[in-house]
């Protein structure tokens, strides 16, 4: 028996599906912004865990809109030799409203070939499939609502899928309204000695985030909710490691042991900005004698007794990625469009990106990023730029959104030509910070986090520290009046940037892109 050591997936990983197959365990999360749509994750024991990468990538252009808030929540499942991957492609969230189209993909293996996505309803997100013992299967969401003065979250519904005719049947039935946590979402629904347990997300997705358990013995209910509830929070404890826990999903081995992969947060200190975003653990899951599921404590650890499973480790990621590749690592990840030989390009030791938009753009960047999984990590490449005027830059990126970012950047200057120096954003006020370097030949550029401070270097030049906390979840949202106008739902990136303003497409080349943790 191994330990789970959580968060088993670090850095930006929310809202993970986990789902056994047979002896093989699987993770989906959510991804928003970010290509692929939806990112993939596979393992033998649920201690040790390998990216698949962008499996879905070329098949599913899950945030088609530029303006998309992208892939909340996907849910996966199995049945009768068939993959089922659920997701909601958020359209909008602004001002109360909520456009949700959910749309289902099929696979007869987790590699593909993946189907047409299939349009389900939009009457709200977080969708899930379950498949009864009867053959017969249903989608569940939450349902949203725009109306001033009332909720958004106004319970979990269920409807009948067909998956014959490939389409939903029936009317929707009202299956959840939630408890007085409220936010219900994140439905998820399984059968076990005689009952149907409906597991929810409550409380919102920051501190006060739960896990939330009713039951029934009948699947259309009446859902009674678990009298010890929630069934994991971190609430009452902000002296944890792990914070925000909730959005929660179960899983089984063939031993009859029981776990929860449920989403987390790591702040700098007592309730502090969350750099690496929302993350994914792993708890341990017992059963009373009434049949109610529990965890130690009712709190997320940061240890957990592993599986009486075989090991089965997967080979440590390099700590520098040479690009020899004809295609781009699992690790990477593109904003807001799929990586294409009309942009980008990989072999030969050098990864190429024409120069994309500004980076106030919502569509056509140049941006191939990483996601900061360590508190303590340098992050450096050798850059090779010539750029001829002031709207053309390449460099390296901790990166939040369009709004918070910092740049350290080979740029132009009518006086002193190429030079480097850091271009930063704070909630889209722009800042150029020098002194700028004249460029001497290919650049090595150097970002380096320690907690919640960035330092930007080339050659023996220092920039910072700067606030690293503004690439957090927490500083992302923004409000009018108490209103959200802007959430944030990611984590830090580290990534290559390429900006060309004036159209001309002009490239950059990047090579030996290093990601080096410290203790």
């Amino acid at each position: 028996m191994g330990i789970i050591q959580n968060p088993v997936l670090p850095g930006f990983h929310p809202d993970p599906s986990i789902l056994r197959v047979g002896d093989d365990y699987y993770i989906a999360t959510s991804t928003f912004e970010w290509y692929p749509g939806v990112r993939l994750h596979h393992s033998k024991d649920l201690v040790h865990w390998r990216a698949l990468g962008g499996v879905l990538t070329d098949q599913l252009d899950m945030t088609g809109n530029p303006d998309s808030g992208g892939v909340w929540a996907p849910c996966l499942s199995y049945a009768d030799g068939t993959f089922y991957l659920v997701y909601t492609d958020v359209k909008s969230y602004a001002g109360g409203f909520w456009d949700t189209p959910n749309h289902l993909v099929t696979a007869p293996a987790i590699e593909g070939p993946w189907s047409e996505p299939v349009p389900l309803h939009a009457r709200g997100f977080d969708p899930s499939m379950f498949h009864d013992d009867d053959g017969r299967s249903w989608l569940l969401s939450n349902r949203t609502d725009w109306r001033p003065g009332r909720p958004w979250a106004n319970g979990i519904i269920i409807q009948e899928y067909d998956r014959a005719r490939r389409r939903l049947v029936g009317e929707p039935v009202d299956l959840y309204a939630g408890t007085a946590a409220g936010m219900t979402e994140g439905p998820h629904l399984y059968r076990k000695d005689g009952w149907y347990y409906l597991v929810t997300a409550e409380g919102g997705t920051e501190w006060f985030h739960q896990v939330t358990v009713a039951r029934s013995r009948e699947l259309l209910g009446p859902y009674r909710t678990d009298p010890d509830t929630p069934l994991l929070t971190s609430v009452h404890r902000p002296d944890l490691t792990l914070q925000k826990a909730g959005h929660g999903s179960l899983v089984d081995t063939p031993d009859g042991e029981w776990f929860l992969a449920h989403l987390t947060g790591r702040p700098l200190g007592l309730r502090g900005r969350c750099i690496l975003g929302r993350e994914t653990a792993i708890q341990r899951v017992t059963w009373t004698g009434e049949g109610w599921p529990r965890i130690d404590g009712g709190v997320p650890h940061e240890q957990v007794p592993g599986p009486g499973l075989p090991a089965h480790p997967w080979p440590d990621e390099p700590e520098t990625d040479d690009f020899t590749s004809p295609a781009l690592g699992p690790h990477w990840s593109t904003l807001r469009r799929p990586p294409s030989p009309d942009w980008l390009s990989t072999g030969s030791g050098r990864l190429r990106l024409t120069g994309g938009r500004s980076a106030a753009a919502l569509s056509g960047e140049s941006l191939v990023a990483r996601r900061v999984q360590h508190q303590r990590v340098t992050f450096e490449a050798t850059v090779e730029f010539e750029p001829s005027q002031y709207q053309q830059m390449a460099g390296i990126t901790a990166y939040y959104n369009s709004r918070n970012w910092y740049f350290l950047r080979i740029g132009w200057d009518e006086q002193d030509g190429p030079m480097v120096d850091v271009l930063a954003s704070d909630r889209g006020r722009v800042t150029l910070y020098g002194p700028a370097v004249p460029l001497d030949g290919p650049a090595r550029l150097r970002l380096e986090l320690e907690g919640g401070a960035l330092r930007a270097s080339y050659g023996d030049v220092e920039w910072g520290p700067f606030d690293a906390s503004i690439l957090s979840d927490e500083y992302a949202q923004e409000s009018d009046g108490g209103v959200p106008r802007t959430w944030g739902f990611t984590g830090a990136f580290f990534g290559l940037w390429a900006q060309d303003m004036t159209g001309g497409g002009i490239t950059a080349s990047f090579s030996a892109a290093t990601y080096k943790p410290h203790p």
